[in-house]
């Protein structure tokens, strides 16, 4: 019999376990050194990244939940754009960067527990082909996601960082510096772009498949209870973010004297918590960043498994996890560098029009009553940031028309195309809405003639 509702155990479970998919090795480092980096505009510069790096995100998770898939949402658009468009997603946060990222990361927080003689060329060998076996045995039934990340791996990351945030916030809050970098001038704005090299907006449009899964398995069937439960652990997710988000953001303004120079939140991090707590502090550290970043691995594997499986269902499922898990695990090795120039473009390209799907994703109800500003402001919002993106990666410094719209200087030259795209689609939809009345009135005149004729 399929129930419409989980329990509140079992929501706290899905809960989890989405936060455990979305919180990775970025999610640990931003925070920390945005604190000591914004130092007295540590709470303008926390609000922007929080609306981007968890708003954002959770708005993803409820809108794709209402429309179903990603790719339903993005159909809107055009069929075509959305086959595209997805693909584009899972193959930017999936095996071309944040896949590959998860084992490097850990594997950089393990360097300092190895001996002096241990080759560390051959260790990341190791450590990689070991990482990606787990990871791969684990994606190989994403129905168990909730048993695994929402009962064990997850509670135990949180217990660590909890342990680690929870020694900085009550320490003694030295006194704030002034800010630096870019959180001098706009703390605000410079916040709310840092939040973009989270990723996870891009991550909410690809999660919802497992975690919809995982809500199935559970019991719920119906349509409109698996949007709500959805949204139920999507909205869970951010809030458990967000405290950690803070938390670690108050350990890099307490670093901020000693490590005025850092440059890596890893390195803000592991410093605090040999701070509070020794040597081991490095061996919490490593497993901080261990579990996350595994959590995240599955998590991709299984996501960019389950899409590719159902886009193209020749090569199953078990196909693809391999095939991802293996060559993310050469990457890791050899790649990474030369994979992050093209992937950071693409991104770039990518999180522009992510951003505009899912704001008129959440207004669904109204931008369907005028349907023709899904391609306008969606087309003109991906030329932008395509050309855009294309610029900065093979073209730097070269002058582009777009480079004179306002908020260009923020990295935001899409924002006023994607209102003019808006009043565009508005107008054309009303048009054609009066076309379309003007000949049914047209065609009842006929009918009305026809009829007194006949008379």
């Amino acid at each position: 019999m399929t129930s419409a509702k989980l329990t509140p155990r079992q929501s706290l479970f899905v809960g989890i376990t989405l936060f455990s998919m979305f919180f990775g090795a970025g999610n640990l480092i931003i925070p920390p050194l945005l604190g000591l980096q914004a130092g007295e505009s540590v709470v303008p510069a926390m609000i922007g990244f929080l609306v981007t790096g968890i708003g954002l995100p959770v708005l993803g998770i409820i809108a794709v939940g209402l429309a179903g898939t990603v790719r339903d949402l993005a159909a809107r658009v055009h069929p075509v754009f959305a086959r595209v468009f997805v693909a584009a997603i899972y193959l930017s946060i999936g095996p071309c960067l944040a896949i590959p990222r998860t084992s490097s990361t850990s594997f950089e927080m393990f360097g300092p527990l190895l001996p002096a003689t241990v080759s560390p060329d051959l260790a990341r060998l190791v450590f990689s082909v070991a990482f990606f076996a787990v990871a791969y045995l684990l994606a190989m039934r994403p129905n168990a996601l909730t048993r695994l990340l929402g009962r064990i791996t997850g509670p135990a990351l949180i217990v660590l960082l909890v342990a680690v945030v929870g020694a900085a916030v009550l320490s003694p809050v030295p006194a704030l510096g002034p800010a630096r970098d870019a959180y001098a001038g706009a703390p605000l704005m410079s916040g709310f772009l840092t939040g973009y090299q989270t990723m996870d907006l891009l991550a909410s449009l690809t999660f919802g498949i497992i975690i919809a899964t995982n809500i199935r398995e559970l019991g719920v069937g119906d349509d409109a209870g698996l949007a709500r439960e959805v949204s139920r652990a999507g909205v869970f997710a951010g809030l458990l973010m967000g405290l950690i988000y803070c938390g670690l953001a108050v350990v890099g303004v307490n670093m901020a004297a000693a490590l005025p120079e850092a440059t890596n939140g890893a390195e803000i991090l592991a410093a605090s918590a040999g701070v509070h707590f020794g040597t081991a502090g490095t061996v919490i550290v490593a497993a901080i960043f261990l579990l996350a970043c595994l959590n995240v691995c599955i998590g991709l594997i299984s996501c960019c498994g389950a899409y590719f499986a159902d886009e193209f269902p020749r090569v199953p499922y078990r196909a693809w996890a391999l095939g991802f898990a293996v060559f993310s695990c050469i990457v890791s090795n050899f790649g990474l560098d030369a994979i992050l120039m093209f992937s950071v473009p693409l991104l770039n390209a990518l999180y522009p029009m992510a951003i505009v799907l899912v704001v008129m994703g959440a207004m669904r109800s109204g931008c369907d009553l005028v349907p023709r500003t899904w391609p306008w402001v969606m087309g003109l919002t991906s030329v932008v940031s395509v050309s855009t993106a294309l610029r900065d990666a093979f073209f730097t410094g070269t002058w582009l028309p777009f480079d004179a719209l306002p908020f260009a200087e923020l990295g935001m030259n899409w924002v006023v195309p994607a209102l003019v795209g808006m009043v565009i689609g508005v107008a054309m939809s009303g048009a054609r809405r009066a076309a379309a009345d003007r000949a049914d009135v047209d065609r009842s005149a006929a009918d009305r003639a026809a009829a007194d004729r006949a008379v």
